[in-house]
């Protein structure tokens, strides 16, 4: 009998924001990613390991990252910017009869 299992990574586009790159300087947009990790069984995932939140540089490309209250903050930010709308995945609607 054999028991396959190993990790898969998730990589989340949460927000774009308009942010001072602290590598090169420049006002430009910055994407919020988020990358979880899980267990996976049989390749079917099942626990996430671990969770990361990173801003990217559209400019120069330089990563930096960020604690996830830090990404929470962002990401609301960019909300109330751009009148609620959000990037990544979707958010379930609650059911209406």
């Amino acid at each position: 009998m054999f028991i396959i299992f190993g990790t898969k990574g998730y990589l989340y586009q949460l927000a774009i924001l308009t942010l001072v790159c602290g590598q090169c300087g420049n006002p430009a947009a910055h994407t919020l990613r988020k990358r979880v990790t899980k267990f996976t069984l049989f390749f079917v995932p099942l626990i996430p390991i671990s969770t990361k939140y990173q801003t990217q540089c559209t400019f120069c490309g330089a990563e930096q990252k960020v604690s996830a209250e830090q990404a929470e903050r962002l990401q609301e930010q960019s909300a109330g910017a751009h009148g609620g709308q959000s990037y990544g995945q979707p958010q379930q609607q609650p059911y209406q009869s």
